[in-house]
């Protein structure tokens, strides 16, 4: 982005942000054009008095002269100076803002913008902590010299990097990480609206379809998702879609409008404690899903070399073969079933669930298909007993879903289904002896 056209985007965001605070004026004020209309002070000195919450003096009046404007603008930098941002107000002075040079006037816009909104949104997230200690130190060596030294040119680049880190982690770990969006910058990241989207989704999750806004144009998710911002969240639509839509987007305008969001956060600390905590739950129960498949993949891998070295119908029937197998399933199907209860919001399985899944319908397919085998291999009455079994007991094990059932409905079908089941159990457990004996005496 060329010289120009990065100041005629940052004057429009500016301008929006000031005005968005200039509306709680009384009477409200409105920033026509920021260059021309800072000039004199008083807008300046408004918006610093509504920021602050401080009353600051003001030369005010339709017939105000040139020297009136500088005063003005020495009593804004004056107060700027004794909040301590003194060191970033480098090259910036009274007639500069009064002649209305671009670049002075968004130089001090964008220090106001960083100083009262940025960092002060910012100071509580951990990544910022860091720089607590050495600021305090840098504060108290500006208050003890005039001139300016070393050390204390450092302490901006600091703050601002600082500041700049911060929020932008924030943003990666409360928004666009858990949806595979990388975000690095407050520029290029931005350009498709989806970040934007990641954001409103963060702070009320029932606003967006991700799925629905993955693929569409730029502009058009850029248009929504400020429009959404605005409506639902009350966050003044500061960039315009056109400006985001480029190679390079403003980082300073983009970090304006992305710092509001902080405001929405309801508990930047507890949050944060919450998402550690839940990635340590999710890490855990990835690991047991993994176990889990590796085991099920372990015992189908010694199902199919059993049937490969299958000896005699007596010998496959026997506890150390096909019998051992079915027991060991059986004995994992309470720990598969709760493996697979959804913890997603849309009910939607995770890989490592699918994965699960897959293995324990294979491995019980297999197993199933052995005994059916083995059960048509008995001479008959036995073997057709036997099959007519193993279709009853796949019948069953078919998940039944009651639907619009009245609760005494559903749990009167529910106990007969059970009750047949122990039946079936019963015949089954009486066919296997059967079929025991059989082979005990043949």
């Amino acid at each position: 982005m060329q010289r120009v056209e990065q100041e005629a985007v940052q004057k429009r965001t500016f301008t929006k942000w000031i005005n968005s605070h200039l509306a709680k004026h009384v009477p409200p004020l409105e920033v026509k054009d920021l260059f021309d209309d800072i000039k004199d002070g008083v807008m300046l000195l408004a918006l610093l008095e509504i920021l602050s919450g401080q009353k600051l003096p003001c030369e005010q009046g339709k017939k105000l002269k040139r020297i009136h404007w500088v005063a003005n603008i020495g009593t804004a930098l004056k107060f700027l100076e004794g909040r301590k941002v003194r060191i970033r107000l480098v090259n910036i002075n009274s007639t500069d803002i009064v002649d209305g040079r671009p670049s002075i006037v968004l130089g001090l816009v964008w220090t106001i913008i960083l100083y009262f909104q940025i960092e002060e949104l910012t100071s509580s997230l951990p990544e910022l902590q860091a720089f607590s200690s050495s600021n305090s130190s840098l504060d108290s060596s500006t208050s003890s010299t005039d001139t300016t030294s070393p050390p204390v040119k450092r302490r901006p680049l600091a703050l601002q990097g600082g500041a700049r880190k911060a929020l932008l982690r924030w943003v990666q770990q409360t928004a666009t990480k858990c949806l595979g969006l990388d975000v690095k910058d407050f520029g290029p990241s931005w350009r498709t609206g989806l970040a934007f989207f990641a954001l409103i989704n963060a702070l009320r999750p029932n606003l967006v379809d991700m799925e629905r806004v993955w693929r569409r144009p730029n502009r058009e998710n850029l248009q929504e998702a400020f429009l959404l911002a605005e409506t639902e969240l009350g966050i003044p639509q500061l960039l315009d879609p056109e400006d985001m839509d480029v190679d390079k987007p403003d980082e300073k305008s983009v970090m304006t409008y992305v710092a509001q969001f902080l405001k929405h956060h309801p508990d930047r600390k507890q949050s944060d404690l919450d998402e550690k905590l839940e990635e340590a739950v999710t890490r855990e129960q990835r690991k047991s899903q993994r176990e889990l498949k590796m085991w099920l993949d372990q015992l189908e891998k010694e199902a199919v070399h059993a049937q490969e070295t299958q000896g005699s119908l007596a010998q496959q029937y026997q506890v150390s073969l096909f019998k051992s197998l079915q027991v060991q399933l059986e004995m994992k199907r309470k720990q598969v079933e709760g493996a697979l209860q959804s913890t997603q919001r849309d009910g939607m399985l995770t890989v490592d669930q699918a994965l699960v899944k897959q293995a324990w319908e294979r491995v019980s397919n297999r197993l199933l298909d052995w005994h059916l085998h083995l059960d048509r291999s008995l001479p008959a009455p036995l073997g057709t007993v036997g099959e007519w079994l193993h279709e009853a007991e796949g019948a069953l094990r078919q998940e039944i879903t009651v639907q619009q059932a009245h609760d005494n409905t559903a749990s009167t079908v529910h106990r007969a289904l059970e009750q047949h089941k122990v039946s079936f159990q019963q015949s089954l457990s009486t066919h296997l002896r059967l079929t025991s004996c059989f082979l005990k005496y043949h």
